[in-house]
């Protein structure tokens, strides 16, 4: 359940996170302009503002939840679909403020004692995380349907005409039934909130809050319900205390303190000091979910705290005028309403206070993990929570002594990945092994696996238990290995780490693979990565390297799982069953100047792969350091020296 928790909100976060500008320039405008409440009130400027709320949040949102499920066509269904809920509620809002004029109307004529009917707009934000991945997924398997099917020279004309039709067709179940749906959700969840609030019972959701911010569920709350509840709040009273929930500093900055104050772990007394600027002044609240895993005791100060602190909010009748991101002093205060700060200064004040006061004597009294053990387990829950799955997570990073890169043949983008971790994890974890391999042959003594989150359903029935499976979208520069080399090297290990000899393992007993220059293409076009794919096949077949079946391995790989790396570079090779077909082991570069498109991504440098044994790694690795040069990949691109390829890999 937690997963699944932690999946939704990754979803939510990944669509709200990366416009939350254009949240803040909303809040900015309200705070600052609203006619006649802002602190400097401008009836012109203030119109802009529901036209952001409205139209432009929506549609960011519905677009980036397109793109992330169906790239960038999925981004334009998912911008069309959520216009068909805005206008359905627009339709709504006019048709409100038509019986307002008629009723103003009837009370002038003295018909009607008073005016009853009320016109709002609902901004779209739920509709919008909803309709945006759905169109990606629409126009997905659209382009799924087609592969291999689509007739030479109608390319563009599909694929336009595709994006048209989906898009009106959802447009226009938006405008009759999701879009209305959404508006009687939102309907009902303000009006749960409001019986919270006039029960006195909102400040318990502090319960729940607090413990989900470290357990990093928080995601799943404050994107999907906090931020289109606020929004709607503000467009009916200008401010909204859902803002305020989650983001008040305050509840961590006592743990902090009191950290700080009575810690018996040198560690973490010496360190609170940096965490509170970072925390209060940087608003990364994250920084003191460790002193709480530290102390799980401790989750009770904050508890406290923020429960007092949003009694106060409420009594007060208190808001934000538009989110507070990051979580510091600094956004809490300029998101505070005209002649409404001195309010927010006191509920921090007051989370503070009651969280170090409930805190201190609990972390006098009792010992706890070391920071450096709950630092660790932070980043194996973060690592989680952004989708690196642990069958079991290691409490200790000296438990580690093998990590395997799985993928479905073992031979080229896991041991690029490999390649390239081992060298990053070298000078600090000598001790530990990486090495690359077939899912099918996951060794029983791996401690971690690293895959490819489509490939993770393979994996996980492969892992050894009691092993950690990590997930990851590629194997050059996904966060979710940041998260597992900080994992490793967080902290040190207790015992004594002697170094070893693991050249061998990590570069190949055999050398005696080398790119050709018969093996190197330079300046070639493509319509499309299956022609290059077979390209690529092919030469390594003019090489003697492979037979027919193996270049139609290669495709058959490729609809497994796409064999592009990042950074503009593919490795197209055959399945794990194909290795039958490998004659002698073999690597050809080509060159795409233009660029092919492996899904969203193009590949301009692409390395076809045929190993018996592990007779390519070696070159492989030298090809993974090679390519850490940005400016040597750059020029790798456009050169026209055959030469200088070779001798860059040789």
């Amino acid at each position: 359940m937690k997963q699944k928790i932690q999946s939704m909100g990754r979803a939510l976060s990944g669509m709200v996170m990366p416009n939350i500008g254009a949240f803040i320039a909303w809040g900015l405008l309200t705070a600052i302009f609203l006619y006649p409440n802002g602190w400097f009130p401008n009836e012109a400027i203030s119109k802009i503002q529901p036209y952001i709320l409205n139209f432009l949040l929506p549609i960011l949102i519905a677009g980036q939840g397109g793109k992330m499920v169906g790239g960038t066509r999925g981004r334009v269904m998912g911008s069309i679909a959520i216009l068909g809920c805005i206008a359905a509620d627009y339709v709504q809002y006019q048709a409100a403020l038509n019986e307002v004029a008629v009723q103003t109307a009837m009370v002038e004529a003295g018909m009607l004692s008073e005016v009853t009917a009320t016109a709002s707009t609902t901004p779209m934000l739920m509709a919008a995380m909803i309709m945006g991945p759905f169109a990606g997924w629409i126009i997905k398997m659209f382009d799924k349907l087609m592969e291999g099917h689509m007739p030479a020279g109608f390319e563009m004309l599909i694929n336009n005409f595709s994006v048209g039709i989906f898009g009106m067709i959802l447009a226009i179940i938006g405008y009759f039934a999701i879009g209305p749906f959404m508006s009687f959700i939102l309907t009902i969840l303000a009006g749960g909130v409001d019986i919270l609030v006039n029960a006195k019972l909102l400040p318990a959701i502090a319960v729940f809050l607090e413990p989900a911010k470290v357990l990093f569920l928080n995601n799943a709350i404050n994107h999907g319900v906090f931020t289109p509840l606020g929004a709607q709040e503000v467009q009916d009273a200008g401010q909204s205390i859902m803002y305020m929930l989650e983001t008040n500093p305050g509840p961590g900055l006592g743990v902090l303190i009191a950290y700080w104050v009575f810690s018996q772990d040198k560690a973490a007394k010496d360190s609170a000091p940096g965490a509170i600027i970072i925390h209060f002044f940087g608003g990364i609240h994250e920084i003191y979910f460790p002193y709480v895993l530290a102390n799980p005791l401790v989750i009770i100060g904050p508890i406290v705290g923020n429960f007092c602190a949003i009694f106060w909010f409420m009594i007060m009748g208190a808001g934000l005028i538009g989110p507070a991101s990051p979580g510091s002093i600094v956004s809490f205060l300029i998101m505070s309403p005209k002649g409404g700060i001195w309010i927010s200064i006191v509920g921090v004040v007051i989370a503070a206070g009651i969280s170090f006061l409930i805190s201190s004597p609990i972390i006098k009294m009792s010992k706890g993990k070391s920071l450096e053990e709950a630092t660790a387990q932070k980043d194996a829950m973060k690592a989680e929570s952004k989708g690196a799955v642990a069958s079991s997570v290691k409490k200790n990073s000296g438990d580690v002594s093998k990590i395997i890169f799985a993928c479905d043949a073992g031979m080229g983008s896991s041991a690029m990945g490999a390649t390239k971790f081992a060298k990053r994890l070298k000078n600090d974890r000598p001790d530990i092994t990486v090495k690359n391999s077939a899912i099918d042959s996951i060794p029983q003594d791996a401690d971690i696996v690293v895959c490819q989150s489509t490939l993770a359903d393979r994996a996980s029935k492969k892992t050894p238990a009691g092993s950690q499976l990590v997930q990851l979208e590629n194997f050059l520069g996904d966060p979710a290995l940041d998260d597992l080399y900080n994992q490793l090297t967080s902290e040190k290990t207790k015992k004594e780490v002697k170094k070893m000899d693991n050249s061998k393992e990590k570069t190949g007993k055999n050398t005696r693979t080398k790119l050709l220059k018969e093996g190197i293409k330079l300046g070639q076009k493509a319509e499309g990565k299956d022609e290059a794919i077979q390209a690529s096949g092919e030469l390594l077949k003019e090489l003697g390297c492979v037979d027919d079946q193996y270049i139609a391995a290669m495709h058959d790989r490729e609809k497994e799982v796409s064999t592009y790396l990042g950074m503009g570079i593919a490795i197209p090779h055959g399945t794990s069953e194909a290795k039958k077909h490998v004659k002698n082991s073999g690597i050809v570069f080509m060159q795409y100047p233009e660029g092919v498109s492996f899904g969203d991504e193009k590949a301009y440098l692409i390395f076809g792969i045929a190993g018996v044994g592990d007779d390519h790694l070696n070159l492989l690795a030298k090809i993974s350091e090679r390519l850490e040069d940005e400016e040597l990949v750059e020029k790798l691109k456009s050169t026209k020296d055959v030469d200088f390829v070779l001798k860059t890999f040789n």
